[in-house]
């Protein structure tokens, strides 16, 4: 089996278990295959690995099994967009804070390692959402995991944003701006701003104003098969267009087109891993202080 392995640069002290995590793939049967910047970071970090890296080019052509993303979210979402549209299943070593996404703690990385080889595990579907309009600026990572979002820039000033759904106008949202967020991203940037929380492969949307000027606007759930149209009319030259953690600038006057992906990204799901497990668990979801953990 081989595992495409993906990290973000982290601090010089985690090189040492970045390591022993390989070792401990290697030890199990899998050969991992590094990013060319998980690759770099160790060789700068005084841990030079003897992997193969990932030539830069479509990984569905390297024979890849699986991808795992070494790191937190954030990590994971980088993974994802580097996966792109070849379908290969991603799961998550979580090396950060919360790790909603990336849920294997790393006292778990042998029992998942053995699961792993052994085709213990189910693949679950995630939809992605895709950005339409934009080819000279996004190429072909216009899409993203969690959330597509458009945000004020370079001023204090609201930001107005014309939505419609298909043909039909459904509202103005004077905010900071406006996130329209899978069901994988709902418990995400839209949880923060006040979203409701979607079963991960629910065929529904969230649209969800950020900081709306507005005491009777609330966030919405669409189904999925609508195509959304976002214009923006800004005071200040530019915004910005954020498709996960992804960053860029446009035009203030911009219009975007939003839609879900025709692809899907495979989460890979170990036994006694489960959404509503880590939702109890990360998020405390149910917890009450005078009855204690349900």
């Amino acid at each position: 089996m081989r595992a495409a392995v993906n990290g973000r640069g982290m601090d010089a002290a985690m090189a040492p278990m970045v390591a022993q995590v390989l070792e401990r793939m290697r030890t199990a049967g899998i050969s991992p295959v590094l990013s060319p910047q998980l690759a770099d970071w160790m060789a700068r970090s005084g841990a030079p690995p003897a992997d193969a890296t990932l030539p830069p080019t479509d990984p569905g052509r390297q024979d890849i099994d699986l991808c795992i993303s070494l790191g937190g979210d954030g990590t994971l979402l980088d993974t994802v967009a580097m996966m792109g549209r070849a379908g290969i299943p991603v799961l998550g070593i979580n090396l950060g804070r919360l790790g909603f996404l990336s849920n294997v703690r790393l006292e778990e990385v042998d029992h998942a390692l053995t699961a792993l080889r052994a085709g213990r595990y189910a693949l679950q579907d995630r939809s992605l959402l895709e950005v339409t309009g934009h080819d000279a600026l996004l190429g072909e990572a216009n899409f993203a995991l969690n959330e597509v979002s458009v945000h004020k820039r370079d001023t204090s000033t609201m930001l107005a944003v014309h939505v419609h759904l298909g043909n039909d106008y459904l509202n103005t949202y004077w905010a900071d701006g406006l996130i329209i967020a899978t069901p994988t991203g709902s418990t995400a940037y839209s949880l923060s701003c006040g979203g409701p929380i979607l079963y991960p492969t629910s065929d529904a949307l969230v649209i969800n104003p950020i900081c709306p000027h507005n005491l009777n606007v609330r966030p919405f759930v669409i189904p999925d098969h609508f195509t959304i149209t976002l214009q923006l009319e800004a005071r200040s030259e530019l915004c910005l267009l954020n498709l996960d953690a992804r960053s860029h600038p446009i035009e203030g006057r911009s219009s975007v087109m939003i839609q879900r992906a025709p692809f899907s990204m495979k989460m890979v799901q170990l036994e006694g891993h489960d959404f509503l497990r880590t939702l109890r668990e990360k998020l405390n979801w149910g917890l009450d202080a005078r009855s204690g953990r349900p």
